[in-house]
């Protein structure tokens, strides 16, 4: 189904985007997945990931640790614990954050905190080079 539908990102301070956009894709704990207009509903938990969002022709990227998804066919809302703009992340950013994800690693008492760690570790490493 062509069209837009609303997207925004809300952290628990703010909201820091929202666009009327074209697709978005999502890191969700059961794997990525693409959302369009019409999409049907439902609601996830997110793993630590990059959001796609493709808007009016552009594209940004944008990390987040975890939150949450909820998706109907007009509307996509994820609540976010913390996000950051891919194209605005710092070498010093990233070895902070890095810092922070494998101490988190170490000290996790469980295993979804030890896989939330991981897969933040692994994106981090990832976009690591990109970003120097």
């Amino acid at each position: 189904m062509a069209g837009t539908f609303k997207f925004e990102l809300v952290s628990p301070e703010r909201v820091l985007m929202s666009v009327d956009a074209d697709q978005v894709v999502v890191p969700g704990a059961d794997g990525d997945f693409a959302v369009l207009a019409g999409h049907a509903p439902f609601i996830t938990t997110l793993r630590p990931g990059v959001l796609d969002v493709t808007s009016g022709g552009s594209k940004r990227r944008v990390l987040v640790k975890s939150g949450f998804a909820e998706v109907d066919p007009t509307r996509l809302t994820i609540l976010a614990q913390s996000a950051f703009d891919v194209d605005e992340l710092t070498p010093s950013v990233i070895a902070s954050e890095l810092k922070t994800a494998e101490a988190d690693l170490a000290s996790a008492k469980d295993d979804a905190a030890r896989s939330a760690a991981d897969a933040l570790i692994s994106e981090l490493r990832r976009l690591g080079p990109k970003a120097a």
